[in-house]
């Protein structure tokens, strides 16, 4: 369990690049909000080389860490114990400190997913599409494992990376068939479009967006909105950003790194949008 909450305690998100993270900002609010005025919450460019030796020098006053890319995978050697849904997909993007010196690894971005897709009112869908085949492509079928009942065709590049995926709807207990990303117009008729791609990739597809578009979740939240989400919220669809995938896998982290819940997710979702209108 973490320390009590009145401990003065400290918290991180490491990557690299990092200077781009909105975590502080997420964190921070939430903090301010629950009246823990003595946490704090800093950001540090670690590679993986550099990983094991931040870990290791880890005082007692250190209650969690948020991991981006590319420290997800990186981190598990380092850990004691790793939950199910991290292990699910090989990827930890947090880590409670416990007082007793335990690490104890999870993965967030999962029920974050489904948490941003719920808060819209996706409950269940028969089917569905993901555009991409990265890291957050392997996250996304392991929240459509949660909510899809029917098929979930990839797009994809390679025919190494439609290898990856159908392994990964294997391992992960999910129908999925792969397609050319010369074919990506065709996803867009989905009942939920998942688009995990890099900023940029996507945008080419905006002008393929059907007249009455169902539900996009585009992980991107900067730029934002992306060309793809623009036409798609022009012509009606429902919309999830990469905001709310940010504020959903934070509210989790707090509550996990604080033993504080519910954490305020309007108020972390305030302080994300005013952090991005200010660059």
């Amino acid at each position: 369990m973490p320390a009590r909450a009145t401990d003065a305690r400290r918290a991180a998100v490491l990557g690299s690049p990092i200077a781009h993270s909105l975590s502080p900002v997420l964190h921070r609010a939430a903090y301010d909000e629950l009246g823990l005025t003595d946490w704090s919450y800093d950001r540090f460019d670690v590679d993986e080389a550099a990983l094991p030796g931040f870990v290791d020098g880890l005082g007692p006053e250190w209650a969690g860490l948020s991991l981006t890319m590319p420290l997800k995978r990186a981190v598990i050697p380092l850990l004691d114990a790793v939950s199910d849904t991290a292990a699910s997909v090989e990827a930890v993007n947090t880590v409670v400190l416990t007082d007793d010196g335990r690490r104890l690894g999870d993965n967030t971005d999962i029920p974050g997913m489904v948490a941003a897709l719920r808060e819209r009112g996706i409950e269940q869908v028969d089917s569905a599409a993901v555009l991409g085949a990265g890291a957050t492509a392997s996250s996304a079928l392991a929240a459509l494992a949660r909510i899809c009942t029917g098929e979930v065709v990839a797009y994809v590049r390679s025919a190494d990376r439609a290898a990856e995926m159908r392994q990964w709807g294997e391992r992960l207990g999910i129908q999925v068939r792969t397609a050319d990303w010369a074919d990506a117009a065709d996803a867009l008729r989905a009942p939920l479009v998942v688009a995990t791609t890099p900023a940029g990739t996507t945008d080419a597809l905006a002008a393929a967006v059907p007249e009455r578009p169902a539900t996009l979740f585009d992980v991107l939240y900067e730029p934002w909105p992306t060309a793809l989400a623009a036409r798609w919220s022009a012509y009606g669809g429902a919309v999830v950003g990469g905001l709310d995938l940010l504020v959903h896998q934070a509210v989790l982290q707090v509550e996990q790194m604080t033993g504080r819940a519910p954490a305020p997710v309007e108020v972390m979702r305030k302080a994300g949008e005013h952090a991005l209108e200010s660059r």
